[in-house]
């Protein structure tokens, strides 16, 4: 008997081979079409869910009542590109007062924060040694001046030579010269005001021996001010074409007093990168003091005929702004693009036109193409503050 194990052949014809090709990958083949179906149910699904989602929603808006609503009719208005920066009061000239002689102070004839006019006597150096030089100057160019008349005189008779009548000639001015100077040192023991101002500060005591170059006071020019505003680089080119700014002061109970622009600085003053902006400000009555806090008013740019909205009706989600707007009791959302903002509204540069009925009230609980109740429709923004 043959024991050698049998080996199993394979089919011989095509028709036992695609049995036998299908046989042993059947478990595939079933695998796929489960893979397959799987797929379809869970399109079919998920389409069915969208179809009843929609119906739902669509159901809800039919049942949901109007909501009530509050239009503004929009038209051209006016809107400005502003910014508004701190600022403070200081005084137009400040003027130290330096001792132009060596001396002993006499008298004080003001205080601390006194008004003075130009030429009043603030102070008094003792003066007697300057009078006593202008006594003894005066005397040396009596006597330089009679000698040279005197040898002017006999010189027309030929009795001196012309160089003897020069020196004498040099030797009288001279004395002139010496004569004035000592009169100038005089004058100076008088210490009167330069300016009209205020005394902001006062060295001078009766007794104190001063130097040449010694502080003896500092007076201010208030009569007109400097409002100093500091403004960041980005918005320079704006404020260099301005020719006046508004100003409120705070210590004045917010007063709004308009200055003109005196001086921009041509590069920054600070650490913070800020031009230096004065303001002239006419302070003849005197209220406005040095060190006022104030809060300039800087309109960079005026945009006419702008469509300008509140911006609270704006409604912004991820990177997209939209509004509503009704007509005939529908709402319609609108993507808008905004421009320069003003306090409480914002200009719209695309997406609105001049008579569009916009939702100000309401809009944030209606969705596109629902109904509204309008129960105010405002014709100015004024009526919207009411």
């Amino acid at each position: 008997m043959n024991n050698q194990n049998s080996a199993p052949q394979s089919p011989q014809s095509i028709r036992a081979k695609i049995v036998f090709f299908i046989w042993n990958n059947m478990p595939r083949f079933l695998l796929f079409g489960a893979i397959a179906m799987i797929f379809i149910l869970a399109g079919a699904i998920k389409k069915e869910s969208a179809s009843i989602a929609a119906d739902k929603e669509n159901g809800l808006k039919q049942e949901r009542p109007p909501i009530n609503a509050v239009t503004l009719t929009l038209a051209p208005d006016v809107i400005h590109d502003r910014i508004n920066l701190p600022g403070s009061i200081e005084p137009w000239t400040t003027l130290s007062l330096l001792s132009k002689l060596n001396g002993t102070i006499d008298k004080v004839l003001v205080r601390e924060g006194q008004k003075v006019r130009k030429g009043d006597v603030l102070a008094q150096i003792e003066s007697e040694d300057y009078r006593i030089a202008v006594e003894r100057a005066k005397a040396a160019y009596n006597l330089a001046r009679a000698e040279h008349e005197r040898d002017r005189a006999i010189y027309s008779k030929g009795v001196i030579p012309t160089a003897e009548l020069d020196a004498k000639k040099t030797q009288m001015e001279t004395a002139k010269a010496d004569f004035e100077n000592a009169e100038l040192q005089y004058s100076r023991c008088t210490v009167t005001a330069p300016m009209n101002g205020v005394v902001r500060k006062l060295d001078a005591k009766v007794g104190l021996q001063l130097a040449v170059g010694d502080p003896i006071g500092e007076i201010l020019e208030i009569d007109r001010v400097k409002a100093v505003i500091g403004i960041p680089e980005t918005d320079v080119t704006a404020v260099r074409g301005l020719s006046t700014v508004d100003v409120a002061l705070q210590a004045l109970d917010d007063r709004v007093i308009t200055g003109k622009v005196h001086f921009l600085s041509s590069s920054p003053e600070t650490v913070a990168r800020l031009f230096r902006l004065e303001l002239a400000i006419d302070n003849s009555g005197g209220e406005i003091l040095p060190g006022m806090f104030v809060r300039a008013d800087v309109v960079k740019r005026t945009v006419p005929n702008a469509i300008v909205i509140p911006f609270y009706s704006v409604i912004s989600r991820n990177n997209d702004q939209y509004v509503y707007v009704e007509q005939d009791g529908v709402v319609e959302k609108k993507q808008v693009r905004l421009g320069i903002m003003e306090k409480w509204l914002v200009e719209v540069t695309e997406g609105l036109a001049a008579g569009d009925r916009l939702l100000v009230e309401g809009h944030r609980d209606v969705e596109d193409k629902q109904k509204v109740k309008v129960v105010k429709a405002a014709l100015d923004m004024k009526e919207l503050t009411l």
